[in-house]
Formats: C-alpha cells, sequence, structure tokens
C-alpha cells in the first residue's frame, strides 16, 4: 500500500464463549444479537445513569464478538465487561491484530457513524495512517475517554443517535433506562461538539493546538462557533 491505514491508537479484545451474544445484548447500547460480520456498529458501555464510560466499534467474528477500541483504555475495558461475566464461560482478552482506515479504499466498510468517516477493516499491522484525527474533527465525530470523558457525557450528549450508536428497539441494557428516556422525551440539553482552539475552559473536554480544534460540551442554545455538520444539523 502507499500510504499508511493503521490506527496505532486503536486495540482488538476478542470476546468468546458461551452465549456471547447475550452477554453483551444485556451489557451494551447497540444490538448485538443482529450483528453481521459486514457492517461493524458503533457501541457504548454506559453508568446506570446513561453517561458514557468507554465507546468502541463491534465487529462479528463468527460466534465470537471483537471490540475495536482505544488502545489505551484496553485493560480498563477488560476489567469491566469481566465485572459482568460472573461465572460465564467466556473469555475476554486483547488480541493480536490491527485496526485499518483509509478515506477511501478497496478493502473495508463504510463507517458505521458516517459514511464520510471512510472505509475501516481489521488485519495485521503495517504503516500508521495519517490524517484519521483531523478528518473525523472536520466532521464533528467526537470519540474516546478524552473527549466524551468517563462518567462524564450522557450517551445522547455524545450524538449516539445521530452517528447509529444506539438501538433503541432492543431490550434492557446498563444504562438504557435514562437514554430511552431522554430520547423520547427529546431532552438532550447539551452536545459534544468540535469547535475552533480557544482557551479552556470547564466545558472542554479536548484541545488539539496541532489543528487549532477543541472539542467542548455545550447547550444546544449556545453552539457559537461550534462545527455543525448537517448530520447534526438535522437533528437540531
Amino acid at each position: 500500500m502507499s500510504e499508511g491505514t493503521t490506527l496505532t491508537d486503536r486495540a482488538l479484545i476478542r470476546v468468546a464463549g458461551d452465549d456471547v451474544r447475550g452477554f453483551l445484548q444485556g451489557l451494551v447500547t447497540q444490538d448485538v444479537l443482529t450483528l453481521d460480520a459486514s457492517a461493524p456498529r458503533w457501541s457504548g458501555l454506559l453508568t446506570p445513569q446513561g453517561k458514557a464510560l468507554f465507546d468502541f466499534l463491534l465487529w462479528a467474528d463468527g460466534d465470537a464478538v471483537l471490540i475495536d477500541g482505544e488502545a489505551a483504555e484496553a485493560a480498563g475495558l477488560v476489567r469491566r465487561l469481566s465485572m459482568y461475566r460472573l461465572r460465564r464461560p467466556i473469555t475476554i482478552e486483547r488480541v493480536a491484530g490491527a485496526v485499518h482506515w483509509a478515506k477511501d479504499h478497496d478493502l473495508g466498510v463504510p463507517d458505521p457513524r458516517l459514511p464520510a468517516l471512510g472505509k475501516r477493516w481489521l488485519g495485521s499491522a503495517a504503516e500508521p495512517a495519517t490524517g484519521w484525527l483531523a478528518h473525523r474533527l472536520s466532521l464533528g465525530v467526537t470519540e474516546g475517554v478524552a473527549e466524551l470523558g468517563q462518567d462524564k457525557t450522557l450517551w445522547l450528549e455524545a450524538n449516539a443517535a445521530e452517528l447509529n450508536g444506539v438501538s433503541f428497539a432492543k431490550g434492557c441494557y446498563v444504562g438504557q433506562e435514562n437514554t430511552a428516556r431522554m430520547h423520547y422525551r427529546a431532552k438532550v440539553n447539551r452536545r459534544l461538539v468540535v469547535a475552533p482552539l480557544a482557551p479552556a475552559g470547564d466545558r472542554t473536554r479536548a484541545v488539539y493546538p496541532d489543528l487549532d480544534l477543541m472539542v467542548e460540551l455545550r447547550r444546544v442554545e449556545a453552539l457559537g462557533d461550534a462545527v455543525v455538520p448537517d448530520w447534526l444539523a438535522a437533528a437540531l
């Protein structure tokens, strides 16, 4: 390949064993039972109050499920999922492999959050990708603990409904009650947004000086100079 495609800040966690999909179905925001090998899904693991702890993409791997998540948070995610495992014969472990990305490529499938994000696929590690962060932020898409926080941002404030990160048709999962209530009552009063870099305040989540951008949690009536792409404008 002429250009690097490996997202070096991502890692793979494999969840395998007895009724893995049923296990995850009761924990994460997406429908795992209908997960297809050709269509990964963006999902979250939340607190009981509906706040994001981890976000990741789910990939079908036969009867098992692969989690495409932040490498820096992989150990924490394994520990959190293992808390719910109890005595079930299920393994939850980081495995070899890499996540690949390109704006346009013969390989891969469209990012489930937004096709404009580009193509994504799994494989062996290769040369590091360049341009992913700038491309993602230019589309107003936030992800990861640095931007979403842990136990700080309600899942719908992270634009999960607009970016296909939650199923409102599946059964219960951790944080489902508050998430569903907010959705059906249209009570999403704040949004994570990308904005031009400015002095950080108490609503600032992440700053990217090299890109002259920042991520903030702002009230919907005070988005100010935030990037408001078409997908977010439609929701507002």
